[in-house]
């Protein structure tokens, strides 16, 4: 099979989705691999490196012609006209915030595997694993920086020192954003809460961090009142292939404090916070009601390295079996099959159909 690796061209995504290592993997079984010039440069991954793997390095109109592309991101609207009938793409889709791209697949044929809804029979999601850890990791270091006066922040810092308290930082969610943004924050010595609606996670929560971690059930009223006191909020909530719920209102936005900040990891999946939208690492950043808001729907591009190894360590063996079986991959691998988010013409993830009130058709029906 030919492989496609094209560059990602979303704003400051200086991530690859593979590394020359996955290259020599792919062409040592004998399939073709293609990477745009300069796709890994941001990574600081040469080009020299993927040739000495084998792979070919191309324009961005050759990578995209591959019968399979790989990719990081999602396609940006200029990369909408590559997508066609019999292409299988592998990437981040989160489709449920963007009827646009949903669309533009569907009129394209193309059949569209979303790493972040491939998943395994217990639940995990094995793609989106690697990146949640490291957002959640990332989101205690960007909002301690926002929270610095300069950046229109209430002028806290985030551990405090002797004789002046810490910051207290609220998470919604204890999943794995959730659980590496607690790590990060109280070794950055801040007051950590999460709110949680499973009891189980809220035990295991209360275990793994030793008592020194606040665990709240997540309920309105529980989330009205951490919300008052907190001075960096962060958004952790997930529903796989669905639209993150609306746990923060506007109402709720005016009882916090002024220069709080709020970083809502879950943007990319339309957010938990009412009043959060999508920026970028140029401009990450802007204040309503007083509150500043980060809303970048691509974190780890910030730490494009680890991010890149994180993540390709991942998805290499799934992207080698689509390479020796194209599709029929997905009807051996039930939690490749739950990755196809449309075929055809066809949307097959439930959460993006009722996202958008379009039809859904199941993915094993229609590949049968």
């Amino acid at each position: 099979m030919v492989i496609g690796v094209p560059k990602e061209i979303k704003t400051l995504e200086n991530r690859v989705a593979l590394t020359p290592g996955g290259a020599h993997s792919l062409v040592r079984r004998g399939h073709t691999v293609l990477v745009e010039q300069g796709a890994g440069l941001g990574s600081g991954i040469s080009d020299a490196e993927y040739q000495k793997a084998g792979a070919e390095l191309v324009s961005a109109a050759e990578a995209w012609a591959a019968d399979l592309v790989v990719k990081v991101k999602e396609p940006i609207a200029e990369e909408y006209r590559h997508l066609r009938p019999g292409l299988i793409l592998f990437t981040y889709l989160h489709l449920a915030a963007d009827e646009a791209l949903t669309r533009a697949l569907l009129a394209g044929g193309t059949s569209a595997i979303a790493y972040e809804t491939v998943q395994l029979e217990d639940g995990t999601l094995p793609l989106l694993v690697p990146m949640s850890e490291v957002a959640g990791r990332m989101a205690p270091q960007v909002g301690a920086a926002a929270l610095e006066k300069p950046h229109r922040g209430r002028g806290v810092l985030l551990g405090g020192v002797p004789g002046v308290a810490p910051a207290s930082v609220v998470i919604l969610g204890g999943g794995v954003v959730g659980i590496n943004a607690a790590k990060i924050a109280l070794g950055m010595g801040a007051q950590v809460t999460i709110l949680e609606v499973s009891k189980a996670r809220m035990q295991y929560l209360d275990d793994v961090f030793g008592g020194r971690v606040i665990t709240l059930a997540s309920t309105e009223a529980n989330i009205a009142a951490s919300i008052r006191h907190a001075d960096l909020l962060i958004g952790a909530v997930l529903i796989p292939g669905a639209k993150a719920p609306k746990l923060v209102t506007r109402e709720m936005l005016s009882s916090m404090k002024e220069g709080a900040v709020i970083v809502d990891v879950a943007v990319d999946q339309g957010g938990c916070v009412e009043t959060i939208h999508p920026t970028t690492h140029a401009n990450p950043t802007y204040v309503i009601d007083g509150v500043v808001h980060y809303g970048v729907a691509n974190m780890p591009g910030a730490v494009p390295r680890t991010s890149t190894f994180a993540l390709t360590n991942q998805t290499l063996p799934y992207l080698l079996r689509l390479a020796e079986k194209g599709l029929e991959a997905l009807c051996d691998d039930p939690a490749l099959l739950r990755g196809l988010n449309t075929h055809q013409g066809r949307l097959t993830c439930l959460g993006v159909a009722e996202a958008f009130g379009l039809p859904y058709t199941d993915p094993q029906t229609l590949l049968q």
